[in-house]
């Protein structure tokens, strides 16, 4: 089963929530995680159970971190407000830093999370390749 992060910035949560509501078939036999409110509203859209973490500006967005560290997410759908300052502005850019390290897909808009839903890879039993940090890791090991 495949297990999906669900975050957007308080101008975006309408958007997330139009989003997944539309392709709520997908969502059906999906695992899905997100941060404080979202989650909730998105729950309540979907009539499916969500993982709460905490707000974003309260870590949430470091607790999803740390899963894609884990290997315990599949794909991150992210709806930030590009328009809006955020507080928490350094954590979201590090959330982002890690899907990209862990090569998880990131959809950062409506548009990418289109692509993703309606890619055949999506569809199949698509095995990203995981990086393999161990050369790295020995490295700092010997510093």
């Amino acid at each position: 089963m495949k297990t999906i992060a669900l975050v957007a910035h308080d101008g975006k949560k309408q958007a997330l929530l139009r989003w997944v509501t539309t392709h709520k078939d997908f969502f059906a036999d999906k695992q899905l995680v997100a941060t404080g409110t979202t989650g909730k509203l998105v729950a309540e859209a979907l009539q499916q159970p969500v993982q709460c973490l905490a707000s974003g500006p309260l870590g949430g967005d470091q607790q999803i971190g740390a899963m894609i560290a884990e290997q315990k997410i599949d794909w991150l759908v992210f709806f930030w407000d590009p328009l809006s300052s955020q507080p928490h502005d350094p954590d979201v850019k590090a959330l982002i830093r890690l899907a990209v390290v862990w090569n998880i897909p990131v959809a950062c808009n409506q548009a990418t999370a289109d692509f993703i839903v309606h890619s055949s890879l999506y569809q199949q039993d698509y095995q990203r390749e995981v990086p393999d940090f161990s050369v790295y890791q020995q490295r700092l090991d010997k510093q």
